[in-house]
């Protein structure tokens, strides 16, 4: 095949996978298609994308998936960048907006909620502005880049991967990089780790770019990329993500807890 058309994350949590490709040496290597976690899934499953950057649960949806090795988006144990904000505590919310950009976070969020309390609230898809979204309901689920300017502040904010790690004491693996069904990377399969690698070497001026970017201080840039996340697919992210698939399963939340079929 030629360049193989790459479907990347536009968020900062993203941002040191894709450095390869935005403004590294690989950038004439793939088509990169930048986008929400949800259309990266969206463009695997139709086929306008051969890799992509999903939501994990979207793994469970999409057949025929294979997943790139020793790469995720993943949480030890707070991510804050997925947050529940709240007017009333966790146990007194009954309707809760939420921002439908990632299918996995919102996954999360109900399988909590069937762990912590037995109300099932109401959930409705709104655009990510807290203020409005909170109008009508008692919380509403931020995720990526909003997130991180949430105020601390607010009456109750709950950190999703947090709450997660509470609960399991696991990891939360949110994304992982997937090949649709049928494509074959050849060559170009061994960029997305040499990719992540510069990224991760390249954090201060990731963290004076996005500084900028995002009105964060380059300090709190470089804090939530070492602090709060983590790039790999160990053991024990491994073991937090099948355990999230098991869960999601018995609650009917993915139609499948199939484990992961790696790419080459």
């Amino acid at each position: 095949m030629g360049r193989p058309r790459v479907s990347l994350v536009s968020y900062l949590n993203s941002v040191p996978l894709g450095w390869g490709f935005t403004h590294g040496p690989f950038q004439s290597r793939v088509e990169l298609l930048l986008s929400t976690p949800a259309v990266c899934a969206e463009q695997l499953e139709q086929g306008e994308a051969d890799v992509g950057l999903i939501p994990s649960v979207e793994y469970q949806r999409i057949p025929g998936l294979r997943v790139l090795p020793h790469i995720s988006i993943a949480s030890k144990k707070r991510c804050r960048s997925v947050l529940l904000v709240s007017r009333v505590p966790w146990e007194k919310i009954s309707r809760v907006a939420v921002d439908v950009s990632s299918k996995t976070s919102v996954a999360l969020l109900k399988l909590l909620f069937c762990h912590r309390t037995r109300i099932r609230p109401r959930f409705t898809g709104c655009l990510p502005q807290l203020e409005r979204m909170l109008q009508l309901n008692e919380a509403a689920l931020i995720i990526g880049d909003p997130a991180l300017k949430i105020s601390r502040g607010l009456p109750f904010v709950y950190d999703l991967a947090e709450e997660w790690y509470a609960l399991t004491r696991k990891p939360f693996v949110f994304a992982f990089w997937a090949v649709r069904a049928g494509a074959h990377l050849g060559p170009a399969a061994a960029l997305f780790q040499e990719s992540k690698s510069l990224g991760l070497s390249q954090l201060d001026a990731i963290a004076l770019e996005y500084s900028r970017l995002l009105g964060l201080s380059p300090d709190d840039v470089t804090d939530y990329l070492t602090k709060y996340l983590d790039y790999s697919l160990d053991a024990e992210n491994l073991e937090g993500l099948s355990l999230f698939y098991r869960m999601a399963l018995e609650q009917g939340l993915t139609p499948a807890a199939r484990e992961l079929e790696f790419y080459g």
